[in-house]
C-alpha cells in the first residue's frame, strides 16, 4: 500500500505564492535571487559564492539537502539548456565537473546527486534562471527529521563549507577547458 505524508506547506510553493521570482521581477530590473546575488557587490564570502568562471559561477544553495550542495549557473539568466550558448554550456558543464571534483576532495562523500529541473512544473524553484544542483551524499544523511519534522541537521555552517570548497576548487587545466 502506498503511503503518503502530507506537507501543506508546499502549497505555496507550488503555487508560486511565497517569494517567487517572477516575470515581473526579471522586466523589472530585481531579476532572479541569483541575479541579485551578484549584482549586490557583497564579497563572495558574504554570498557564499565558492567560484567564478568567465561565464558561470557556483554558489552554494542556502537551503542544501546535505552540507556541501552547490548550484553551478550561467551568469546571464536563461530558463533552459537550449537558451545557453555553446560557450556557456561547455563551460556550465565543465564547472559541474569541478564542483564534484572539489565537493569528493573537500568532504570525502560516498555519492553525488548532480541534476536540473526545467521550468516550474519540474520543481524547479527559481525557473528562470538554470542551475545545476551539485550534491555530496552519504549513507544515512536522510533521516526521519527531515520526513516526520520538516528539519535538515546540517552539521557545518555555510561560510566554513564555502572556504573548504574554495580551497580544494581544481586548477584549470586543459582537461577541463576541453
Amino acid at each position: 500500500m502506498l503511503e503518503r505524508l502530507w506537507n501543506g506547506w508546499r502549497s505555496s510553493y507550488v503555487t508560486g505564492a511565497e517569494g517567487d521570482v517572477g516575470e515581473d521581477d526579471v522586466a523589472s530590473g530585481r531579476g532572479s535571487v541569483f541575479t541579485r546575488i551578484l549584482g549586490s557587490g557583497l564579497p563572495d564570502d558574504e554570498t557564499h559564492i565558492v567560484h567564478r568562471g568567465p561565464r558561470c559561477f557556483v554558489i552554494l544553495n542556502a537551503f542544501p539537502y546535505s552540507v556541501g550542495h552547490v548550484m553551478v549557473l550561467p551568469y546571464r539568466e536563461v530558463g533552459d539548456l537550449e537558451a545557453l550558448t555553446a560557450e556557456e554550456a561547455a563551460e556550465l558543464w565543465a564547472t559541474v565537473t569541478d564542483a564534484v571534483i572539489a565537493l569528493k576532495a573537500a568532504m570525502s562523500p560516498e555519492g553525488v546527486n548532480v541534476g536540473l529541473n526545467l521550468g516550474r512544473p519540474a520543481g524547479g524553484s527559481v525557473s528562470d534562471h538554470l542551475h545545476v544542483h551539485v550534491v555530496p551524499r552519504w549513507t544515512g544523511d536522510s533521516n526521519f527529521m527531515t520526513a516526520t519534522a520538516n528539519t535538515r541537521t546540517l552539521p557545518q555552517a555555510l561560510p566554513d563549507t564555502a572556504a573548504r570548497l574554495r580551497a580544494h576548487w581544481p586548477a584549470r587545466t586543459e582537461r577541463s577547458r576541453r
